[in-house]
């Protein structure tokens, strides 16, 4: 047995302290701090994430109960509701934004390799929000209705690995065509997203950009066949051509050509018609990387699911957003440790482990690939596992 560091502090190990020092400095996070540092306010988020702490006082009795053992986490005194609730009030989001997009980049990097069920060799991505509800009285600053408050949380996954590239977070009101003004695109790459983000010049720029995009047509669209592909049937596609738009504005806006592929999904006994700017792809592979844009709802679920970010520890936007940001920061890291380490057990599997394991003094490899773990294979597969 390990007589010396525990699992949490181990797992600390493959936090970068350098990189979160200068996003902490950029921010000025500790100015006029005697105690409690951000970084201790990012521990005790942490450990409220991997634990699914429900409050800042189930938090606070938890860490003091295992007090003895935080010396080596980092922590040195004691944690107080009051202390964290003020510092996700006060200190800036975009600390813990800054370092979860220091964390994203080492992740894409480990998982550039990484298949999603389509043999591509260009960066895919998925755009797409989900929305998490909240109370209107509590929540005023986040208005979505008359009577309802939200937050939005849109992410742009890189499918290889299914780790969020681009997250921003705002209230419900804003609508979600509205984020694709910010992203980057990057040339060569594919992007996918549902209807509701059709808009023909918003296309049109990443057409421009020399990008792609897979998408799927509304009822109303218009458009003029101008040549028929040749198709496999057997395959499900019903057609495949190109065409040029006929709607008044949309045609201002997309004056190029498009190609319009018709598809039956045999599983869900579905007809559903693809509009791409891609000539080169079969049609097949056109419809199997719509399919795979999947993985984002998959992703949304699974945070939903093991992560806190349902319910809040602090009301105000910017402890909404420190919660947001150290929640995907924390799925990021243990994706790291998983492909560093080099563990064959799904995501779920690992931070049930770590939900329980935190405080044993056993190394980390020896907790997280230990045989008598198999019994969550078939749990695991109703979780969602978005890296086997």
């Amino acid at each position: 047995m390990n007589t010396g560091q525990t699992v949490f502090s181990q797992l600390l190990e493959y936090f970068p302290y350098y990189e979160f020092s200068k996003c902490v400095k950029r921010y000025d996070g500790e100015y006029k701090v005697k105690s409690f540092s951000c970084l201790d306010q990012f521990i005790a988020m942490a450990f409220a994430q991997l634990t699914l702490r429900e409050s800042l006082r189930d938090i606070e009795t938890c860490l003091r109960a295992m007090q003895s053992k935080l010396y080596h986490v980092g922590l040195r005194g004691k944690v107080s509701r009051n202390t964290l609730a003020n510092a996700n009030t006060q200190r800036d989001w975009r600390i813990y934004a800054d370092f979860a997009l220091v964390l994203i980049a080492t992740a894409r990097r480990l998982y550039a390799n990484e298949d999603f069920g389509v043999q591509l060799k260009k960066m895919v991505y998925a755009l797409d929000s989900t929305t998490i509800d909240l109370c209107l009285s509590l929540f005023p600053w986040a208005k979505f209705r008359t009577h309802k408050a939200a937050v939005k949380m849109h992410t742009l996954l890189d499918l290889h690995g299914s780790i969020p590239s681009f997250v921003w977070i705002t209230s419900g009101i804003i609508h979600d065509i509205t984020i694709m003004d910010l992203l980057l695109i990057e040339a060569g790459a594919y992007y996918l997203f549902d209807r509701g983000y059709l808009d023909f010049s918003r296309l049109h720029r990443i057409h421009t950009s020399q990008a792609f995009f897979v998408t799927r047509t509304k009822r109303n669209f218009q458009f003029r066949r101008i040549y028929t592909h040749h198709v496999k049937k057997s395959y499900g596609v019903q057609c495949d051509q190109t065409v040029e738009l006929t709607g008044f504005y949309s045609v201002q806006h997309y004056p190029d050509r498009l190609r319009r592929i018709r598809f039956f999904d045999k599983e869900t006994k579905k007809h559903l018609t693809f509009l791409t700017n891609n000539f080169s792809l079969a049609a097949i592979t056109i419809a199997r990387l719509f399919k795979s844009r999947w993985k984002i709802e998959q992703f949304f679920k699974w945070m939903k699911q093991h992560l806190h970010i349902k319910a809040f520890y602090g009301t105000s936007e910017n402890a909404v957003k420190t919660q947001i940001w150290i929640a995907i920061s924390i799925y990021v890291l243990v994706a790291i440790i998983k492909k560093r380490l080099k563990i064959e057990a799904s995501l779920y599997t690992i931070l049930q482990i770590l939900s329980v394991s935190l405080f044993e003094k056993n190394p980390i490899l020896q907790v997280l690939v230990d045989d008598n773990h198999e019994f969550d294979k078939e749990q695991t597969c109703i979780q969602l596992n978005l890296f086997e």
